[in-house]
């Protein structure tokens, strides 16, 4: 028998938690199933932390079913409190509207949004008209107080404080399921394991406002051993645009994941059988380099293109054999109008370290090297002399490179 979408996401480790689980696995059984994601746009890329709930959107439509894009124009107006130990920043509404234009740019590069295979929908649409009294009396009426401070999504903000705005958040995110399950027949909301609270709010408020069937399921989040988010570097963000993590860097990200993850990565975030998933997450001691290769090769591929997929890889491979430098090493270009400038002042502009006294950190642990010679002196100051050759390579700790071009 023929595997059924739900059956898919089980087999490959999607699935954390779901509603009606019966029901759902019938759904995807014998129905074509509209559902959703919500995406907050609360910056103006997505991050690697999205990415496990855009391959379940993908593989999902590719079993058949439709899916919709919720971009956050009016709930990111609120800020979502899970998981967060304070407020979120207030962006204006210019920066949201920027930052939901990006994202409807970059999920379409996953997601087929043409002939209504999927739709891609704002809900400032209808959040940022809503009538407040009106709003009350149709949906504040279905919500418990008692039960929504004992969510999982509010917990971790109630000691610090929880503002009223952020308390809204939940309703707000269940009535946009009530909307989509009105205006295109969504059945069913998906999201991170964080969201779990937030989404059966939705379930419920159609359930009982309109005696309609809904339905919840959520995706394990992408952990390290140690419980910390995956998609953090020092830097910042894993972002999914090359402005802002360039392709090299988003391969070697994935390249230099811890062994236990690289079975479950290469099943979430790859579109290969799971036959050669599981093979490749059998291979131990150094042959495991040969599957994260793989891994960092095809999670690139997805995100930035296969030609960019190809020179991150041939670029890891001269870098670690020893071989010829690659074209996609982050390289920066400089000038030294005064004949000179100190190493931490470069490792700030090469974004190699955050500040001054971060760089300053590095250099005392022994972290920086200059064409492969440990840098000593934390005051170092780097001359023409030591740019003769037109350019220098640094190399951070043992896995980060950065070259350095100087200005003709």
């Amino acid at each position: 028998m023929m595997k059924s979408a739900y059956d898919i996401l089980k087999e490959r480790g999607f699935i954390e938690q779901v509603t009606h689980e019966d029901e759902v696995q019938a759904l995807f059984r014998d129905e074509k199933v509209t559902f959703y994601i919500g995406f907050d746009a609360t910056a103006d890329s997505l991050t690697a932390g999205h990415f496990v709930t855009v391959m379940a959107m993908a593989h999902l439509q590719q079993a058949g079913h439709r899916p919709i894009a919720l971009l956050g124009g009016g709930t990111t107006m609120i800020g979502d409190p899970s998981g967060k130990a304070d407020m979120r920043q207030m962006l204006t509404v210019e920066q949201i509207q920027n930052n939901a234009e990006r994202f409807r740019q970059q999920l379409s590069k996953f997601i087929d949004f043409s002939d209504d295979k999927a739709v891609i929908v704002n809900n400032a649409d209808w959040l940022l008209h809503l009538n407040y009294i009106s709003f009350l009396r149709e949906v504040g009426a279905h919500f418990s107080v008692n039960r929504m401070l004992t969510a999982d999504c509010y917990k971790t903000r109630m000691e610090k404080g929880l503002t009223f705005l952020e308390f809204n958040y939940m309703i707000l995110q269940s009535y946009d399921f009530l909307e989509l399950n009105r205006r295109y027949g969504c059945t069913l909301q998906l999201g991170g394991n964080d969201q779990w609270s937030n989404i059966l709010g939705g379930v419920e408020l159609i359930r009982r406002k309109d005696a309609k069937p809904a339905f919840g399921m959520t995706f394990k989040l992408l952990t390290t051993s140690e419980g910390v988010k995956m998609g953090k570097t020092v830097n910042g963000a894993v972002w999914l645009d090359s402005a802002k993590t360039s392709p090299y860097e988003f391969f070697q990200y994935w390249r230099n994941i811890e062994d236990a993850k690289v079975g479950e990565c290469l099943a979430l975030l790859t579109f290969l059988p799971m036959e050669e998933v599981n093979d490749l997450a059998a291979l131990e001691d150094a042959k495991i380099n040969h599957a994260k290769e793989v891994l960092a090769f095809e999670i690139t591929k997805i995100v930035h293109g296969e030609e960019e997929a190809r020179k991150a890889l041939e670029a890891s491979k001269s870098l670690f054999g020893g071989g010829p430098m690659a074209g996609s090493v982050p390289t920066s270009t400089i000038s030294l109008p005064d004949g000179k400038i100190d190493l931490i002042s470069l490792l700030l502009e090469t974004k190699l370290a955050p500040t001054r006294s971060e760089g300053r950190r590095l250099i005392q642990q022994g972290g920086i090297r200059i064409d492969e010679v440990q840098v000593q002196e934390v005051d170092k100051v780097l001359t023409m002399e030591d740019f003769a050759a037109g350019e220098i390579m640094i190399k951070k700790g043992k896995k980060v490179f950065h070259r350095v071009l100087l200005e003709a």
